[in-house]
């Protein structure tokens, strides 16, 4: 049975995640690799054309350029499926593109005498290697960069917002010494943000010098022409760093590159996401309620953390990938082999669980809301958290045995607050230093933190 509908898909990014991809999908799908090989193969010939008094090519430049701009701008999924048809009978998908370009030029008879000017010296990789270069420099501007951004800008105004409110630490999931909420958002904000300085460093780099790199038939066939520097004037031209000592393939390094940033980014993110699932079972954040919804099929009072939790899972399946992809893009036997060819083929699939990841955790942020008669009753419980304070102050005096004071009387204990100032009024301190310490709270222990936000 054939069947168009997104149930019978096998993957999810084209199922049940369809509609929140169509931007991913417009960059890496089957469809937009056939396009950009094409734009590679036409912008080929457009700048032999441009070369016409060494090459002595006789024509029209207004006329052919135009013609060969409204191939790519019009192509179509009705072109695609040609492309496709004469590769399922040839079995390669780059001759492919160039047998449909040539057909399209042996239509119009005055284009005839430029045919065989379709993809001269090239082999297959020059073109796929600009053409995944295109992809991925878009990708970077307009997904990975864009989303970075919002979430950084999303996380500074939580920093800025809640920089006053103070909130119990964990450290090894116990009590310890108070932060405010706005500096611990304010942690993950900086390490994205240098992530994101990182990103806009990575160059998309390109190679496009023939089989094993050396210009070896642009030469044999026309020495005069200098296709050193044509080769490093098209790359540059696509908007791509020229890389001019390779074999046959680009060797990805830049790839592994990018992709070890992403899953830097990916990993502080993941850090963010579950911080927040234990924030929010702590009851330190309530979620909004839509009352449409269902958070458990037996238990009607649950609202769950889900877009987190998805958020989590997708960064782990986007993470998997890249991960194997940089260890593998960048090796290849000899020259060249093919092995690279369906890894590379699997980028967006990388690049779609790294979209739902952020896009699940936008929603979740937005969704929360502070609960602040929870966070100030889980400080008030936790008095024994001024053991440090106290014993610092006490070695500060030259009190013997100051931490092993504080150890006896609250290490295993339920401590509260009356216990806390009748150590303090017994210990032989100075009165202003003893009043320092009887006005001390675990609400107001927290150190600069407020500060630490502000400076920025």
């Amino acid at each position: 049975m054939v069947c168009k509908s997104s149930l019978y898909s096998i993957s999810p990014l084209d199922g049940r995640y369809k509609d929140q991809l169509n931007e991913v999908r417009s960059i890496f799908s089957e469809y937009a690799f056939l396009k950009n090989k094409l734009f590679v193969e036409v912008s080929w010939i457009k700048n032999l054309l441009n070369i016409n008094k060494i090459l002595n090519i006789n024509y029209s430049k207004k006329e052919v350029f135009s013609f060969l701009n409204d191939i790519v701008i019009n192509f179509n999924e009705a072109d695609a499926c040609e492309i496709k048809k004469i590769e399922n009978v040839i079995k390669h998908d780059v001759k492919a593109v160039e047998y449909f370009l040539r057909n399209k030029l042996l239509k119009n008879q005055y284009f005839c005498h430029i045919i065989e000017y379709v993809h001269f010296g090239c082999t297959s990789e020059d073109i796929n290697n600009i053409s995944y270069g295109l992809m991925i420099n878009e990708v970077k501007k307009n997904i990975f960069l864009s989303f970075w951004i919002k979430i950084a800008k999303f996380i500074k105004n939580l920093s800025f917002k809640y920089k006053d409110i103070s909130i119990l630490c964990r450290t090894h999931g116990q009590p310890a010494t108070p932060s405010t909420l706005g500096k611990e958002f304010f942690i993950f904000y900086m390490r994205i943000k240098k992530q994101i300085y990182q990103l806009k460093k990575i160059n998309i780099l390109a190679k496009f010098n023939g089989t094993t790199g050396n210009y070896n038939a642009h030469y044999f066939a026309h020495p005069e022409v200098n296709w050193i520097k044509i080769s490093r004037r098209f790359v540059t031209s696509l908007g791509l760093e020229w890389n001019p000592y390779t074999a046959q393939n680009e060797p990805h390094d830049y790839i592994a590159e990018l992709f070890h940033c992403i899953i830097r980014f990916n990993n502080i993110l993941l850090d963010l996401n579950r911080d927040l699932w234990m924030y929010i079972s702590f009851g330190y954040f309530k979620q909004k309620l839509i009352d449409q919804e269902v958070g458990s099929s037996i238990m009607p009072h649950k609202i769950n953390p889900i877009n987190f939790e998805n958020s989590e899972g997708n960064i782990g399946l986007a993470n998997s990938l890249m991960v194997y992809m940089s260890e593998k893009l960048p090796i290849s036997r000899l020259q060249r082999d093919l092995s690279d060819s369906t890894v590379l083929r699997n980028i967006g699939v990388a690049v779609g669980y790294s979209v739902l990841a952020y896009s699940s955790f936008l929603l979740g942020l937005n969704r929360i809301t502070i609960n602040i008669k929870n966070i100030d009753k889980d400080l008030n419980n936790n008095w024994s958290i001024l053991a440090e304070p106290i014993q610092t102050i006490m070695k500060a005096h030259r009190i013997k045995n100051s931490y092993e004071k504080l150890k006896t009387m609250t290490r295993g204990k339920k401590i509260n607050k009356d216990i806390i100032h009748n150590f303090i009024k017994n210990l032989n301190l100075p009165h202003d230093i003893k009043m320092k310490l009887l006005n001390l709270t675990p609400k107001n222990y927290i150190g600069k933190s407020s500060i630490l936000v502000e400076n920025i």
